[in-house]
């Protein structure tokens, strides 16, 4: 298992947020499941309601948390994102922000979160490639006042970029 802690990005502060955590292990059935913990003041923050767990774009626009899987000498990788409405998607880069591909996963990501006034939880596992050795976990968090925060493992210089190579920072000692 894998313990990680994610960092605001210096341009996007949000006060109501402490810190988030994440906890990376590998399933007996070959999958990932990860557990987001987001600590603050949660009254703060808009959380999407809980809905029917399915497919759904743009999820990145409101507060969600994020997985990107990739091989060790890949260009390509694969990007998750996970609602607290339990809302998910999936989709399949060819390079660094190339060729973006939505993908039906043999089965669909099972995740349930559970906000309280100083939490936030979400738990997702899913599918991944046989071939996941690197990843880059992330966060969006919307306040109150519809700002972004922007968290991640590791920043790039520059603006927040989830997608870039610098932000696998997270290695997998063995191929899940």
């Amino acid at each position: 298992m894998h313990h990680v802690a994610l960092a605001c990005h210096p341009a996007t502060p949000c006060l109501a947020v402490q810190r988030i955590e994440v906890q990376v292990r590998g399933t007996a059935d070959a999958r990932l499941a990860f557990r987001y913990l987001l600590d603050g003041d949660i009254e703060r923050l808009l959380i999407p309601a809980p809905s029917a767990p399915r497919r759904a774009d743009r999820l990145w626009q409101h507060t969600c948390f994020e997985a990107f899987l990739a091989g060790e000498a890949q260009d390509a990788y694969f990007e998750y994102n996970f609602a607290p409405s339990e809302q998910w998607a999936l989709y399949r880069f060819s390079a660094y922000r190339e060729d973006m591909t939505p993908v039906e996963p043999a089965r669909s990501p099972r995740i349930r979160s559970k906000a309280t006034p100083g939490r936030l939880r979400l738990d997702a596992e899913v599918e991944a490639p046989l071939s996941t050795r690197r990843i880059a976990l992330s966060a969006v968090v919307e306040d109150a006042d519809r700002r972004l925060s922007y968290w991640a493992l590791a920043h790039p210089l520059g603006k927040p970029d989830f997608h870039h190579p610098d932000a696998f920072a997270l290695r997998l000692e063995r191929a899940t």
